[in-house]
């Protein structure tokens, strides 16, 4: 047998595996991982304008408070696993194109953004996993020194300013999508009453907004480490969210954020529930 022909047949295998109801449950599982996440993240923050003594996090900071808790361990485990079939699931999508982006420039960038996502997401399976198995709140670094250690490489300045230009466009397509509700073309609205569907839109405007004010707050902090070449301007969601209680009635913004950050959590549920996968 060819070395082309043991390639095609693998190539088919593989697309054939990207399609089955495995990867569906996959994605779905991972979807309510990181609803959780978001949830979390938005709690904490809120308990900030609260008065509660709460600080805010970003998804690392959720697991290392995790990696503290007696229920902890559990809690890890069940992260981890969902971080790693959303994971598995967008990988899937780049990949096989599961969602027939096509080969041309515009379907290429949407499987790039369904490649990078599921690196994100198994960055943070493995942080769940090494938190969990280190029984520690100390393990992986922060924004701060890994910006630092990029800017530190060749054309370091270039690569940084490329991921703060990512986030704020990414931060200002969520916001455009969740003006638009452009998110429900996802949805199978068929299979929602109007009960659902009401709310399935109000928490995915009000998350989709809030998630993108959070970005490009991120985004524009890392510009501003890399044109300052001043690493400790970087920030993560958790940053970003304090950067809004610096502000004018910051605590009134940085309540609205948190909330929304909620809403975008209970959109990820429905996701979960009613997104074509």
């Amino acid at each position: 047998m060819s070395t082309t022909t043991t390639a095609r047949r693998a190539g088919a295998a593989g697309r054939a595996a990207a399609q089955s109801d495995w990867i569906e449950r996959a994605g779905r599982v991972g979807l309510v991982a990181k609803a959780v996440s978001y949830a979390i993240i938005g709690v904490l923050a809120l308990q900030i304008p609260l008065g509660q003594g709460g600080a805010a996090a970003d998804r690392q900071g959720v697991l290392r408070r995790l990696a503290t808790e007696s229920w902890g361990k559990a809690a890890l485990i069940a992260l981890a696993i969902g971080f790693a079939a959303y994971a598995l699931w967008r990988f899937a999508d780049a990949v096989f194109d599961r969602q027939n982006e096509g080969d041309g420039a515009k379907g290429l960038a949407k499987r790039a953004k369904s490649f990078g996502a599921g690196l994100v997401y198994a960055a943070s399976a493995w942080a769940a996993f090494a938190l969990m198995r280190s029984a520690s709140s100390d393990t992986g670094g922060n924004e701060t020194e890994e910006t630092a250690r990029v800017l530190d490489w060749p054309a370091g300045r270039w690569i940084v300013l490329a991921a703060a230009a990512a986030f704020i466009g990414d931060g200002l397509y969520n916001i455009y999508r969740g003006w638009t509700q452009k998110f429900r073309d996802r949805l199978d609205e068929g299979r929602m009453h109007g009960t659902v569907r009401t709310w399935a839109t109000r928490s995915g405007v009000v998350g989709h907004v809030a998630r993108g004010v959070v970005f490009a707050i991120i985004g524009v902090f890392l510009g501003k480490a890399a044109i300052e070449y001043d690493p400790a301007e970087a920030v993560g969601i958790d940053g970003a969210l304090l950067k809004l209680v610096e502000q004018p009635y910051g605590k009134i913004l940085l309540g609205l954020v948190a909330a929304g950050l909620v809403a975008y959590a209970v959109y990820c549920l429905v996701e979960a529930r009613y997104r074509r996968i």
